[in-house]
């Protein structure tokens, strides 16, 4: 791993992280595995902001529901509160294109699809800079959004509530269902460098940013 990833998941056990909610994550093989739900493994650590953040996972199938909850408003007390007060990066491929993996749940549609390969590893390249966010997934650009950038009416009680998040926030993990099973094998994060290191070389820009710390 490059130098500049923390990871926040050691392989081992739950340090820095707390349930809220129904279900729980089982450590098999290395990886954080989705067990019932609907919970949230959320990180306890400081909030993160103006960084990058990698989620290494795989599923079994395209429509085995997850997703990387970011900018959440504050330690969530209950999932849903990461739901209305955080963004939920999708990960389950099965919906619309405001609705699979990539998107900003039910706010953002995808620029492109990428092709599901249920068994084998994805990456997703999670961007946040200032009140900016971008999402990668397996190096090709699924999400560039900028809070006030125009959404979709809200149409339906679990979709989230519409507004504002913060700049920094924290960050967590879903277990939607039992039926569900996906693997988290990296969870890490890096500051943005004072050149703006970008993922991918095509996506470069030049703002400079303060460092920020992350907690065990």
């Amino acid at each position: 791993m490059d130098e500049a990833w923390r990871p926040l998941f050691n392989g081992h056990d739950l340090t820095g992280w707390k349930m809220a909610g129904p279900g729980e994550f089982k450590i098999e093989d290395g990886h954080l595995v989705t067990h019932g739900g609907m919970g949230l493994l959320w990180h306890t650590g400081a909030p993160l902001g103006d960084c990058e953040i990698k989620v290494v996972y795989k599923t079994d199938r395209p429509n085995d529901n997850s997703g990387v909850f970011i900018r959440i408003d504050g330690p969530p007390k209950d999932p849903w509160f990461a739901v209305h007060h955080g963004y939920e990066v999708q990960i389950d491929d099965s919906g619309d294109d405001a609705h699979r993996t990539g998107s900003l749940y039910s706010l953002t549609s995808v620029k492109a699809k990428v092709a599901a390969e249920p068994g084998g590893y994805r990456t997703l390249l999670i961007r946040l800079e200032g009140d900016n966010t971008k999402v990668w997934l397996n190096e090709t650009l699924l999400t560039d959004y900028t809070e006030g950038d125009p959404v979709p009416e809200r149409t339906k009680p679990y979709e989230p509530e519409r507004g504002k998040r913060p700049a920094a926030g924290y960050i967590g993990l879903q277990n939607h269902d039992d039926a569900s099973r996906v693997r988290f094998k990296e969870v890490s994060v890096r500051p943005l460098e004072n050149d703006s290191r970008p993922p991918y070389p095509s996506h470069r820009s030049h703002r400079s940013h303060e460092s920020f710390t992350v907690k065990a």
